[in-house]
């Protein structure tokens, strides 16, 4: 079988955005491995672990990607710049 990835826009932001999410996955793995993760209540309204901070962080950014996307023709770096700080924001504070 041969796989084609024609079909993806694969641009430098594209790219980036998937291999920060790949650098993410990976120091989230040595994180776990060398500290092994507390539930902690933060702003969000439950108990979260490290994982499900990522995961909802990621969410979140993905979603603020396609409404920049969606809503406006600015330069696509700014949505991906908002998409970070959503995420550091979660990680930090949820």
């Amino acid at each position: 079988m041969e796989w084609s990835f024609a079909w993806m826009a694969w641009t430098m932001p594209v790219a980036v955005f998937f291999g920060c999410i790949v650098l993410m996955l990976v120091a989230m793995t040595v994180l776990e491995l060398r500290w092994p993760t507390v539930e902690r209540k933060g702003f969000l309204p439950m108990r979260t672990t490290r994982g499900d901070r990522l995961f909802i962080g990621l969410l979140t950014a993905a979603y603020v990607n396609l409404a920049w996307v969606g809503f406006t023709d600015l330069n696509q770096w700014i949505g991906a710049g908002l998409s970070f700080a959503a995420l550091v924001l979660i990680m930090a504070k949820a």
